[in-house]
C-alpha cells in the first residue's frame, strides 16, 4: 500500500463555520469530538459523512443503550441485531429472514414515493441476507380521514406499497392501519419484509479479505435522496415541501432485476459480504461493513457511475438513490461478478477495495477527500442518556375515572354503540387498502389479509409462517409500558389464532423528540415493557428501526412501538382463519372480560375522549392462553380463531360473524355468567389475554383450557342465521347482518369516495 497522502479540501467547497456545522444538525460537542477523532478540522465532505452517519436515523444514539436491554439470544436465533436483517432457523435446514423499518418523513412529504422507496429498502435488506422474500406486510398511521389532506396522504402511501410490491412481485400479506388526530402532519409508514433462506446460504455484511474489491452494483447514483437520513432525524415543520429533494425515487422494475442478480451473487460464491445502500447511502454502507471486519477501506469516488455530471464526492456519498447494493467481491472474481449484473442488465463497477491499513478513506481520483481512523466513524458515536420524566398531563388522564363518563342517549341500544365502532376508519375493513396489493403472487398465501394474521406455505414442507405487525399508540400513550407489552402480546395472539407458534420480533419505535423528557421516558418504558414481554413470550428481538423526532409545530405523535411477529405453524392442517365456519359450532371464549373501559376505541369514537388505565396485560396469562390456544389447534378441535381486544368483545363477535363476506355466518350467545359487570366494559372493553373460538367440540377446548389454567367458557352458537343476537345482558339486542356488513365494509370506502368525488367535480387546469 502507498504511503498516505494528506487529506485536502475541494476547491469551491464552503468553509466549515458554526452555521454549516448546525445545517448539518452536529452539535459543538459532537463537532469537538470529530476534531479530536480527526487531529484536525474536516473537510465538508467528512462533514457531511459525519452528519449523516452520526445522525439519529443512522445511529440510534438516543435509543442505542435502551435497545441493549432486549432480549435476542434463542438457539433458533442465526443472526439477532446489527445486521441488515434478523434470521431464524425453522427446520429442515431453512430458515426465515425478517425486518421492518420506517419511511415516515419521506411519506408526510411526498406519499407516493415515500412509502414505495421504502418497500424497496426493505426488500434489499432481506434479499442482501441471501433469502428471497416471500412477504411484505405494513403499519400504517394516519390523521383523521375527514381531512381531505389526510386521504390524499392515505390514497398516495396505498398507491406507493401497492404498485412498488406488485410490480416486483412480492405479495403483500398482512399489517394494520389507524387513524388518529395524533398523526395528523405527520403519518408513520413502517414496511416489514420476510423471506426464505437455506442456513448453508446466509451472508453478511462484514467486509473481509485484504486486497478484495468494493464493487457497486445496480442502479446509477444520482442526486436524489441527499441528506435522506439527516431529514428523518428531525421534526417536521411547515417547510417540509422545500425538502422534497431528500426523498428518493424508487423503479420497482430495476429492483426486480437487482433482486435476482443479487441472490445469484450470493450463491455464486464470488462474493464474501454484500449490504443495501440505503439510508445515507454510499457512506453507511461502505463504514458499517468495514466496521463490522474490522478492516480499512478505501473508496475512489470518480469510478462510481452516476447518471448526472459533475456530481461531488459529498454528494456521491450521500446520496439515497435507490436499487443500489455495495458487494465485497474475491479478488480475481471481479469479471464473474460482471458477467452475473450484466446478465440482469445491470452494471457492477469497482470503486475501491479492502485495505490492511486501519482507515477509512475516500478519494477523487489522486486527491484524498476524506479519512477517518479505524472504525471510529462508526463506533465512536456519541451516545445520550437524556432526562427523563412524565407528562403530568398524561399521568391525570391516566388516574381519570372513565366509568363516569354518561352514556350518550342512542347508547341505550347497544346495536348502536356497535354500528358506530364497526364503521371507524380504525376497526372497518380495510379491503379498500389491501384490494390494491397484489397477497396472492408466489402462489405460497395460504391466507391473506383481512384476518388475525397472514399465513404463507414453506415449500417442500408440510410446515408454514404466521405473520403479523401490531401497536396501539393510544395505550402507550397513556402508559408506555403497558403500551408496548400489550403490542408484544396481542401480535403473539394473533399469530396463534392463525395456527402459529410465536418465534421472534422485529420493531419499529415510532416517536418523537427524545431530548423532551417526557418523549425520552415514554421511549424508555415502552423498552422496558417490550423487554419484559418478549421475554416472557419468548420471542427474542432481532432486530428493527428507531424513528424518532415524529413532530411537527403541532406536538408529537403518539408514542407508537410497532411489533412484526413471526411464528411458525408446524402443519398446514393446524393453519385456523378468523371468521366462523360451521354452523351449529361451540362458540368459547378463551379469557375473561372486565369492566374497564379505559383507553378504548369505544371512548375515542363514541365520547371523543382519550383517557383512562389501558387495560391489565398479565404476560403469564397470555402464554398459557397461547399455549392452551396451539393445544387444542394441534388436536383438531379449533375451526375459527379470533383475538379479542380492539373495540372489544362485540365487535370480536361482529367480525366472526361477517368477516368472510360471502359467507356471514349468524351467531346466538348468552353473556349472563358477567351481567354483574358494566355493559360497556362488558360489550366494550379491551381486556387482553382473551381469543374467541367456533368448535365443534367445546368440552375438548374447556378441557384443553383447563389444563393449561385458562379461564373458558362456552357462551353461544354459530347459528348460520341473519343476524348477530346478544343475551343475557341487560339490554339485549339483535343486529342483521347485513346492517353490520354495511358499517364495516363500507365504511372507509365511502369516506375515501369524496376524494375521488371532489377531483372529479373540479374544474380542470392546463399547465403552461
Amino acid at each position: 500500500m502507498t504511503a498516505s497522502r494528506p487529506v485536502q479540501p475541494r476547491p469551491g467547497d464552503p468553509a466549515i463555520t458554526p452555521a454549516l456545522i448546525a445545517e448539518h444538525g452536529i452539535t459543538d460537542e459532537e463537532y469537538r469530538r470529530l476534531v479530536e477523532m480527526l487531529g484536525r478540522a474536516p473537510t465538508f465532505t467528512e462533514l457531511g459523512v459525519v452528519s449523516a452517519l452520526w445522525s439519529e436515523h443512522c445511529s440510534y444514539k438516543h435509543s442505542r443503550p435502551l435497545l441493549r436491554t432486549l432480549p435476542t439470544n434463542a438457539a433458533y436465533v442465526l443472526q439477532g441485531p446489527g445486521e441488515n436483517a434478523g434470521v431464524i432457523a425453522i427446520g429442515d435446514g431453512l430458515a426465515v429472514a425478517f425486518k421492518i423499518e420506517s419511511h415516515n418523513h419521506p411519506s408526510a412529504v411526498e406519499p407516493y414515493q415515500g412509502a414505495a422507496t421504502g418497500v424497496g429498502g426493505i426488500l434489499r435488506d432481506v434479499f442482501t441476507m441471501g433469502a428471497r422474500p416471500i412477504a411484505m406486510l405494513n403499519s400504517l398511521r394516519f390523521g383523521s380521514l375527514d381531512s381531505a389532506r389526510v386521504r390524499y396522504l392515505f390514497g398516495g402511501v396505498v398507491k406507493g406499497i401497492g404498485d412498488y410490491g406488485n410490480c416486483v412481485g412480492v405479495p403483500t400479506v398482512a399489517g394494520e392501519v389507524v387513524f388518529d388526530p395524533a398523526y395528523e402532519g405527520n403519518p408513520l409508514v413502517n414496511a416489514m419484509c420476510v423471506g426464505l433462506l437455506r442456513e448453508s446460504e446466509l451472508m453478511r455484511a462484514v467486509a473481509q479479505g485484504v486486497g478484495n474489491p468494493i464493487i457497486a452494483v445496480g442502479a446509477r447514483t444520482g442526486r436524489d435522496g441527499i441528506h435522506g437520513a439527516s431529514f428523518a432525524s428531525e421534526d417536521l415543520s411547515e417547510a417540509n415541501e422545500a425538502k422534497r429533494p431528500r426523498v428518493q425515487v424508487g423503479d420497482p422494475f430495476t429492483e426486480k432485476l437487482l433482486l435476482e442478480a443479487s441472490l445469484e451473487l450470493i450463491h455464486s460464491g464470488h462474493i464474501v459480504a454484500i449490504q443495501d445502500m440505503g439510508a445515507a447511502g454510499l457512506t453507511s454502507s461502505s463504514a458499517e461493513m468495514a466496521a463490522r471486519g474490522d478492516v480499512g477501506v478505501t473508496i475512489d469516488v470518480e469510478k462510481v457511475p452516476v447518471r448526472e455530471p459533475n456530481m461531488t464526492p459529498y454528494e456521491i456519498l450521500l446520496s439515497e438513490s435507490q436499487e443500489r447494493m455495495l458487494v465485497v467481491a474475491i479478488k480475481g472474481h471481479e469479471d464473474a461478478v460482471r458477467a452475473i449484473l450484466e446478465k440482469w442488465d445491470l452494471t457492477a463497477s469497482v470503486i475501491g477495495e479492502v485495505i490492511a491499513e486501519p482507515v477509512y478513506r475516500v478519494t477523487e481520483g489522486d486527491r484524498v477527500v476524506a479519512e477517518f481512523p479505524g472504525t471510529r466513524l462508526v463506533t465512536d458515536c456519541p451516545t445520550y442518556t437524556p432526562p427523563a420524566a412524565e407528562h403530568p398531563d398524561i399521568v391525570a388522564l391516566r388516574a381519570r375515572d372513565v366509568s363516569a363518563i354518561a352514556e350518550r342517549p342512542e347508547e341505550r341500544d347497544p346495536a348502536w354503540t356497535l354500528l358506530q365502532l364497526l364503521s371507524s376508519p380504525t376497526l372497518a375493513n380495510k379491503a379498500w387498502v389491501y384490494r390494491q396489493y397484489d397477497s396472492s403472487v408466489r402462489t405460497n398465501t395460504v391466507v391473506g389479509p383481512g384476518g388475525d394474521a397472514a399465513v404463507l406455505r414453506v415449500r417442500g414442507t408440510d410446515r408454514a409462517i404466521a405473520v403479523k405487525t401490531d401497536g396501539n399508540g393510544r395505550y402507550t400513550y397513556l402508559d408506555p409500558r403497558a403500551g408496548a407489552r400489550i403490542a408484544v402480546a396481542e401480535a403473539a395472539r394473533n399469530v396463534a389464532c392463525a395456527g402459529g407458534r410465536p418465534m421472534a420480533v422485529t420493531n419499529n419505535l415510532n416517536f418523537g423528540n427524545p431530548r423532551k423528557p417526557d418523549v425520552y421516558f415514554q421511549l424508555r418504558e415502552a423498552v422496558a415493557g417490550m423487554a419484559e414481554a418478549c421475554a416472557a413470550l419468548g420471542t427474542p428481538v432481532t432486530g428493527g428501526n428507531v424513528s424518532l423526532y415524529n413532530e411537527t409545530p403541532r406536538g408529537a405523535i403518539y408514542p407508537t412501538p410497532v411489533i412484526g411477529m413471526v411464528g411458525v405453524v408446524d402443519r398446514l392442517a393446524h393453519v385456523t382463519r378468523s371468521a366462523f365456519a360451521h354452523a351449529g359450532d361451540a362458540i368459547v371464549l378463551l379469557g375473561e372480560p372486565t369492566a374497564s373501559i379505559g383507553a378504548s376505541e369505544y371512548l375515542q369514537r363514541v365520547h371523543g375522549t382519550v383517557a383512562g388505565a389501558p387495560p391489565a396485560c398479565d404476560l403469564a396469562a397470555e402464554r398459557a392462553l397461547i399455549d392452551a390456544l396451539l393445544d387444542a389447534i394441534g388436536a383438531g378441535d379449533v375451526r375459527s380463531a379470533h383475538d379479542c381486544a380492539d373495540g372489544g368483545l362485540a365487535v370480536a363477535l361482529a367480525e366472526c360473524a361477517i368477516m368472510d363476506r360471502d359467507h356471514p355466518l349468524g351467531a346466538r350467545v348468552d353473556l349472563s355468567p358477567w351481567r354483574g359487570l358494566p355493559l360497556r366494559g362488558l360489550l366494550f372493553g379491551e381486556a387482553q389475554g382473551r381469543v374467541l373460538l367456533s368448535t365443534p367440540h367445546a368440552e375438548r377446548v374447556l378441557a384443553a383450557a383447563g389444563r393449561h389454567g385458562v379461564p373458558a367458557r362456552a357462551i353461544g352458537t354459530v347459528t348460520g342465521g341473519p343476524s348477530l343476537e346478544v343475551a343475557g345482558t341487560a339490554r339485549p339486542f339483535t343486529v342483521p347482518l347485513d346492517r353490520l356488513a354495511d358499517a364495516y365494509f363500507e365504511s372507509i370506502p365511502r369516506i375515501m369516495a369524496r376524494t375521488a368525488s371532489a377531483a372529479s367535480d373540479s374544474p380542470a387546469t392546463t399547465a403552461v
